[in-house]
């Protein structure tokens, strides 16, 4: 029986402690979300106690919520993470606030614009807008669920990660790439690299024949990639000039995104 005026029982306290615990450490973590941080930084920025802080780490890589890249020992946001943050975000629809974006991209390239999603270790295609160009690059139906580093799409959302979280996605991936023009693992890594000293996510060799595609992620105030927006033309539009327009048109359009989309989340 419990005593009135004894206030809470110890284990509840202790459960609730955990979970703040837990909370603040995921924070701290996201708000360094480019760079991760090590034990002894995580250590400093939730003043826990080392043990604590290490025990508490584990459960969250195990559950999903963080990673630890193994050669820096860097802790970071977790796929689970990015999952969560697609459902929980009522207040806003992301195809609504991005439609307008992708009119206007589509009225000043010609071609087709597609809005993309990650869902996992996947790219999920929600929303599509062409352009007034005759000929279409039509690569992706709304609705089309393909393997994160098949198109532009899935190297734009790749593109942000720490390499840890790019190796754990593309192994996981490896089996199911061969499906999309016998794309394998050691191909994928030269189109990042490529696509990283770019600055854009291009692909021009796989999934379509005679395609092109050019891509950019969305990034949330952390810095965390969870959608992309890209463009799909047929190779004779998308000289390596052009493409570099087109991403500066996308580059404008996600900042204006990314701020709105900021605005909108906040409670």
């Amino acid at each position: 029986m419990t005593v009135a005026g004894s206030g809470t029982a110890p284990s509840a306290r202790a459960g609730t402690q955990s979970i703040k615990r837990a909370a603040a450490l995921v924070r701290a973590i996201a708000a360094r979300s480019r760079t991760g941080l090590r034990l002894s930084e995580v250590v400093q920025h939730s003043h826990l106690e080392r043990s604590t802080a290490r025990r508490i780490l584990k459960c969250l890589v195990d559950e999903g919520f963080v990673m630890q890249e193994e050669q820096s020992r860097r802790y970071f946001l977790g796929p689970l993470v990015f999952e969560l943050g697609l459902a929980a975000a009522p207040q806003f629809n992301l195809v609504d606030l991005c439609r307008p974006a992708l009119r206007r991209i589509a009225e000043r390239t010609g071609d087709t614009v597609f809005l993309v999603v990650r869902s996992g270790h996947d790219s999920v295609c929600i929303d599509r807008t062409e352009g007034s160009y005759p000929i279409k690059a039509l690569t992706l139906e709304i609705g089309t669920r393909r393997p994160l580093g098949a198109g532009a799409g899935g190297i734009a959302l790749l593109m942000e990660l720490p390499d840890a979280a790019v190796d754990e996605i593309i192994s996981a991936n490896a089996v199911r790439l061969a499906a999309y023009n016998k794309l394998i693992v050691p191909a994928l890594f030269t189109m990042l690299k490529r696509s990283r000293k770019l600055g854009y996510a291009l692909n021009d060799t796989h999934i379509t024949p005679g395609a092109v595609s050019v891509g950019l992620p969305i990034c949330n105030r952390f810095g965390t990639p969870f959608a992309a927006i890209t463009v799909g033309a047929v190779s004779s539009r998308m000289s390596a000039p052009r493409q570099r327009e087109i991403a500066e048109i996308l580059r404008g359009e996600i900042a204006l995104l990314e701020t709105a989309l900021s605005e909108a989340a906040k409670p």
